[in-house]
């Protein structure tokens, strides 16, 4: 169990990679293929809306056929062959359909150790594990700035994403060799996705999944390659040492959230402080977009550190979550976390192609505005959220 799980951990690298590699790759694209800001920002809505739409289907997959088979087909053929495609890729219409697909392998990835958690572990090492899952899988945050950056100089952007398409085929066949499906649970297999959608306690929790990963997602998926760009004049190496530097921050936030909840003995309050925290941040971003320097870098790692609450939001819903409706359970949670980042990544593409380029942080400066009116709107329904820890 334990070697399955170190090999999911690893997909899991691969699947925050995919997800965040559009900000470095931003002005190679632009040089070599003519893909726009707003096209880079549907390509990425596209991986994260893909990746949502597999939930449900990947949650009955869980349930019913186990996460060995179901993860290891799917990043198989959809991660390995869209990568491949992306490789391939002559203008901006085949890098969004690259992304769809690489999304869609991606799917089942961290649903599949959530739900090894979920029916081999404690409950109450739940928030921990997942937390520690997270956090492992940033690293590929940090492969996806600045190595990445030095690789593409250095080998050229084809041969580095069909090296990642090769890599992926063949972490798919680890996972199909090593991991194991856990036991199923002795209770009534019974139960539809209507079920959990009666339950009201799972609402407010729901749209707080919505909100919490989406704005730090969103950023350093995509918008902190432009930003930069645009703002600072940034080139493709700074762009890497600024991503580097949130993706630190992000697997720092992730593994801190599990002692903190234990520290703390309190769920929603954690999740409130950090999502009220990441909402101080963006405020900043958006009142100072052209200061620069130190500050708008600290603000960005802020934001990811103390955005990094998508784990213990998981783990505030399934606690009310029954264990015949587990793998359903943290895949509809993590349709609204995920499916929420496709949307934001669409709407700011539409923002930024309609806001101002005079003066440059104009579009800038919007999308962060909208961002913490979201981000605001979903934490007051959270206020009137049950708390309940393992």
């Amino acid at each position: 169990m334990k070697i399955g799980i170190a090999a999911l951990a690893g997909a899991y690298v691969l699947s925050q990679f995919f997800r965040a590699c559009l900000a470095v790759l931003t002005p190679v694209l632009a040089e070599d293929i003519g893909v726009t800001a707003p096209e880079l920002a549907a390509a990425s809505g596209y991986w994260f809306l893909a990746f949502a739409l597999m939930q449900l289907p990947v949650g009955w997959a869980l349930d019913r056929v186990g996460p060995r088979l179901t993860t290891a087909l799917l990043l198989g053929l959809g991660g390995g062959g869209g990568a491949a495609l992306f490789a391939l890729a002559q203008g901006p219409g085949a890098i969004q359909i690259a992304m769809a697909l690489i999304g869609l392998g991606c799917a089942p990835v961290l649903m599949a150790s959530y739900y090894i958690f979920a029916r081999s572990f404690a409950p109450a090492l739940f928030g921990t594990l997942a937390g520690m899952t997270v956090g492992i899988g940033n690293l590929g945050n940090i492969g996806a700035s600045l190595p990445l950056s030095l690789a593409v100089e250095t080998f050229g952007w084809r041969a580095s994403v069909a090296a990642l398409a090769v890599v992926t085929v063949l972490v798919a066949g680890a996972l199909f060799a090593l991991v194991r499906d856990p036991p199923r649970s002795p209770g009534p297999q019974q139960g539809r996705l209507i079920d959990l959608l009666r339950m009201p306690a799972l609402w407010p929790i729901m749209v707080m999944m919505a909100v919490c990963y989406a704005p730090a997602a969103a950023l350093r998926g995509l918008w902190v390659g432009p930003y930069y760009r645009d703002v600072f004049g940034a080139d493709a190496a700074e762009i890497g040492q600024v991503s580097l530097i949130m993706g630190l921050a992000m697997v720092a936030g992730s593994l801190a959230y599990g002692p903190m909840e234990r520290m703390l003995g309190t769920r929603k309050g954690l999740i409130m402080g950090g999502n009220l925290l990441t909402l101080a941040c963006f405020a900043g971003l958006w009142l100072l977009p052209a200061i620069g320097g130190w500050v708008t870098v600290a603000l960005l790692a802020g934001v990811g550190f103390f955005g990094a609450s998508f784990p213990m939001t998981v783990a505030h819903g399934r606690a009310f979550v029954p264990p015949h409706l587990l793998g359903r359970g943290v895949s509809l949670l993590n349709l609204f976390g995920i499916g929420s980042v496709g949307l934001m990544q669409f709407a700011t593409g539409a923002l930024h192609a309609s806001a101002p380029t005079d003066p440059a942080t104009a579009p800038y400066s919007l999308i962060f505005g909208v961002i913490s009116l979201i981000l605001a709107a979903g934490l007051l329904v959270y206020a009137f959220s049950r708390d309940r820890t393992d």
